[in-house]
Parts: C-alpha cells; structure tokens; sequence
C-alpha cells in the first residue's frame, strides 16, 4: 500500500472526505447536510477503505462556519495524533476556485464568493494561474460588487453576486474534498488552525 492521503471539508453546508493512494482518488462522500457536521463526518470516514487511515491529513480551515470550521480541525487533529500521520491546511476559497479553474475549457481569473453570514460575502480574487492576488474579505454584497476582479464569478453567492455585477458566467459551487488534488501544493500547506473570517456571533460578557 501506498501513502494515503484523507482529505476532510466540513466548512460550508456540504460536509466531504476523500482518500487518496499515490495520489489517486480511492474513496470518497460528499452530501450538502445543512447541518450536522459533527454526526456525519466520522461515520463518512469510517465508511472509507481501511477506516480512512491515512499517512497524511488536509483539513478545510476556512473561512466558513464556526462549527464547521471547528468540527473538521478538532477531528482531523485527533485523526493525525492517533494515526501519528502528518496534518496540514487548505482554503476554502482556493478549492472552490481550483474547481472551477478545472471546468473552464480557457484558463482565466476567478472571483469566488461564498455565503458568509450576515448577509455577507467571503471573497478573494484569483489570477489566471489560481493564485490568489490578495488576501480573502468578508464584505456586505455591494462593497463585494465593488472588489470583483474577473469574468468567472464562483462559489455559493456566485449568482447573486454574478446578478449585481452582470457577469454571465457564474458557477454556484461548493468545496469537494474529493477534488482538492487540483489545488497546487504549496496552498495546501496552511496550519490546521481555524480560519473563520468573521469575528462570532456572540461574545464574551464584559465584567464590570
């Protein structure tokens, strides 16, 4: 047997795994649960030839949900530390665009927007070759209408964000774990800590 490889996605309402053997995809599940990342993701694994274990760990960091975000961490931490396997990071946005780079008969920029909360939007821009051109945002939809850097819009709000813009070529698409060997290796070299985006939704209470 070769080094495998187990991929886990939890951030967004999609929850995937993927294993891979010399880079070959061996397994996988995906399914848009909403919720319930948590009940879902270890059975999914299990349900993965040999339990899922693997030499190496990618886990999705973000930005995305919370929960997810720290569902996919915490589990693929605890995975890494039993299997004693190595374990690192991937964007989110960066899967979402090197999908979408895969479809696209001519390579060309991306926009990827994704359902932040709030009303918001996470965006980041790509180049024609996927690497990012600056840091991601989490914008309302018109400052993000503002900040589009390219024809292909991407991601979960890529048609309403294609709407406000008027850009005709929009892929509502969400992040497969199953195809995260289409992202180049040195983006898929983050720490696996949480990369949420936004600030919580509920805060400590102040001691006065």
């Amino acid at each position: 047997m070769g080094e495998r490889l187990l991929a886990i996605d939890t951030v967004t309402v999609a929850c995937s795994v993927a294993l891979f053997e010399e880079g070959a995809l061996i397994a996988s599940d995906y399914a848009e649960i909403g919720r319930g990342h948590a009940e879902k993701l270890i059975p999914a694994i299990a349900q993965l030839p040999d339990r899922g274990k693997a030499d190496r760990i990618l886990v999705n960091c973000g930005p995305g949900s919370f929960t997810g975000v720290r569902i996919g961490i915490s589990a693929a931490k605890a995975l890494a530390l039993a299997w004693n396997a190595e374990i690192q990071g991937y964007s989110c946005l960066a899967l979402v665009e090197a999908q979408v780079r895969n479809q696209l008969k001519i390579p060309r920029p991306v926009c990827v927007a994704m359902l932040a909360g709030h009303g918001e939007y996470f965006l980041q821009n790509f180049s024609v070759a996927g690497k990012p051109l600056a840091p991601f945002v989490s914008v309302t939809p018109d400052e993000a209408a503002t900040l589009v850097n390219a024809d292909v819009i991407a991601g979960s709000a890529a048609a309403e964000l294609a709407a406000l813009v008027g850009a005709e070529e929009h892929y509502t698409i969400l992040p497969n774990a199953s195809h995260i060997s289409l992202v180049a290796s040195e983006m898929k070299q983050m720490p696996p800590q949480p990369v949420y985006g936004r600030k919580p939704d509920a805060q400590p209470a102040k001691v006065v």
